[in-house]
């Protein structure tokens, strides 16, 4: 089915609702259709269909004191209905709805002039080229106008059938599903219930979500699209998403939907705007910024200017965190005017100098990835995540991966989605190199080498591993690395140099990883060497993560046993006073005392046996 969202706009009385309720029979200002149909769309919220498409309307309020109302529903229109009195003509609050929607850049508009039945054909005619000449000045592509009447079902059916006729549908597919919450409330046998429009990718009965604003989980208990129930929701649908797991108390209007791992929300985003005629921006004051069906109090800081500007570069900074896109549009209020409209270049807050940021914005606003990312790769040296590139660039990962094999002198590593500076190589050249020319018996995997360099990915640390390989300075056995020098028998030196640094560490060893990690050995290789040492006695395990050498263990039993029999016992007490050690060490030897048949526990304590 096609799907689109005409949303109207016009001053308050210019018959904007009972347009509506001629079109579909849809009654906007009552709740009972809310109490008759359940978990139905918000009442500002109708539809019509006639075969396979299927037309939402959003009707929008009017009154210049529900502009913020106004918008919250605007940022989903596919098209406009430009509603218009044919007794007054072109009034305040059509002119700033005019300006809100080229501000969202609203393409699609249709120009219906109302209550035809209350003037002459010839002044109905005059008036309709007035308001068609009026709305040249705004960027819409104006498929048609019309006179009509709520009194004259001819006009009435002809829109409707002009309506049916538009191919409007503005939204594309994105790399993940979005949603707005505009209405929260929670039904009877029901339980949470949300209204929005899809946004990036359909959803379906069972998907999870994620609720953004409060990190939160969800799976989809049920979906109704004007009011019918279904099986899936598509982009511009109008949908009623049933919520398990979430009480309505939590959610507020405004608050994004989408799926878990694509959004990140940051309390600065930055964007470019332009300010309506003859009004300004100022820099470091406070406005209200519309974005989607949200409304957030904000700072907004100029990036040219200390002072105003009608258009430029700024940043948004709140108090909470916003979870935006690329290219995604808002609008800018002081109290209750419309100062500036914006678009949202930068949703990912980056530690960068500003006129680092400056060259990124710039990029960014003539869309040229490619130069993005060689911005954002100066200022992330130790690698870049593609995986953000859903909500940084509005890209999928294909078309990310693609942009990035454009640049050059960087290195892209496709399994991980990760893009690193060239230059960034000879960091990771330069750790494996100290670390095999300071221990020439070390022998490391891949694996070992990131857990060093845990911001370097595996396939990065390949290419570097290779290069030493072929400069004969590594020679790689199995899945390990070692000095190509050493001739020696690898294992006996490597189980000599464990068990002199085990003998060294005494009665306190460390875990066997940070042994491993002082030899700069592999883990496995580490426990492979273990296990042999155990194997001749010259270690002794004592639980699972503590081992002692053989001979540190021996003589600290015969302390202990000396302890005993100047004490008559021994406890945790007396043996920290002879040997100041953690509880793990103190609790492990003492338990070790009850392999010796000669020795006793009695209560907390160890004896000599009668």
């Amino acid at each position: 089915m096609s799907n689109f969202i005409i949303g109207t706009c016009g001053h308050i009385d210019h018959g904007k609702t009972a347009l509506i309720k001629a079109l579909n029979g849809f009654e906007g200002d009552t709740t009972k259709e809310e109490k008759e149909r359940g978990i139905t769309i918000d009442l500002s919220f109708s539809n019509i269909a006639q075969g396979s498409k299927n037309i939402a309307f959003i009707d929008v309020p009017g009154h210049e004191k529900l502009v913020k109302n106004m918008i919250a529903g605007a940022f989903s229109f596919d098209c406009v209905l430009i509603v218009v009195s044919a007794v007054e003509g072109i009034k305040p609050q059509t002119v700033e709805h005019l300006e809100i929607l080229n501000l969202l850049g609203v393409k699609n508009a249709v120009l219906v002039i109302t209550k035809k039945d209350l003037v002459e054909k010839p002044e109905l005619d005059k008036k309709l080229l007035e308001i068609k000449e009026f709305i040249s000045r705004y960027d819409f592509d104006l498929k048609f106008s019309m006179g009509v009447s709520i009194y004259d079902e001819v006009s009435i059916e002809e829109l409707k059938e002009k309506l049916f006729a538009l191919d409007a549908s503005t939204k594309i597919e994105e790399n993940f599903f979005r949603y707005y919450v505009d209405r929260v409330f929670s039904a009877k046998g029901a339980g949470t219930i949300v209204t929005g429009t899809v946004l990036g990718k359909p959803i379906s009965i069972n998907d999870k979500v994620f609720i953004s604003d409060i990190q939160k989980e969800s799976k989809i208990k049920n979906i109704q699209v004007h009011g019918e129930d279904a099986e899936v929701a598509n982009i511009s649908n109008r949908t009623a998403i049933n919520l398990s797991g979430v009480d309505a108390k939590d959610i507020k209007r405004g608050f994004v939907i989408s799926k878990k791992g694509y959004l990140r929300g940051f309390s600065s985003i930055d964007i470019s705007f332009k300010a309506l005629k003859d009004k300004f921006l100022h820099h470091n004051r406070n406005y209200s910024i519309y974005i989607g069906s949200r409304k957030i109090d904000s700072k907004v800081l100029l990036f040219n200017s200390q002072d105003s500007l009608t258009e430029g570069f700024a940043s948004i900074k709140s108090d909470e965190d916003i979870f935006s896109i690329y290219n995604e549009k808002l609008i800018i209020r002081d109290g209750n005017f419309t100062v500036a409209g914006g678009v949202v270049l930068n949703p990912v807050s980056d530690p960068m100098k500003k006129s680092q940021k400056l060259h990124l914005l710039e990029a960014l606003k003539e869309k040229d990835i490619p130069k993005a990312y060689s911005i954002l790769l100066y200022a992330h040296k130790k690698g870049l995540g593609l995986i953000s590139s859903a909500q940084r660039f509005a890209l999928s990962h294909k078309e990310a991966l693609e942009s990035a094999k454009e640049l050059h002198e960087s290195f892209v590593d496709e399994k991980e989605l990760i893009i690193y500076p060239l230059s960034t190589k000879a960091t990771i050249y330069a750790n494996i190199k100290n670390i095999y020319t300071k221990n020439q018996f070390a022998l490391l995997s891949n694996a070992s080498i990131k857990l060093r360099l845990k911001w370097a990915s595996e396939g990065f640390i390949e290419l570097v591993l290779n290069e030493l390989v072929t400069e004969e300075f590594l020679v790689r056995d199995g899945n390990l690395y070692k000095n190509a020098d050493i001739k020696e028998d690898f294992k006996s030196s490597l189980e000599k140099n464990m068990l002199i640094g085990l003998e060294e560490e005494g009665i306190s060893p460390t875990a066997p990883y940070n042994i491993y990690d002082n030899l700069d050995i592999d883990r496995k290789m580490g426990d492979n060497i273990l296990k042999a040492l155990c194997a001749k006695k010259q270690v002794i395990r004592m639980k699972h993560n503590l081992f002692i050498h053989a001979n540190s263990l021996s003589k600290l039993v015969n302390e202990m046993k000396d302890i005993i029999r100047r004490d008559g016992y021994i406890d945790i007490k007396n043996f920290k006073e002879k040997h100041p050690l953690s509880r793990k060490y103190l609790i492990t030897y003492l338990d070790y005392l009850d392999n010796f048949s000669e020795i006793k526990k009695d209560g907390n304590k160890r004896v000599f046996a009668d």
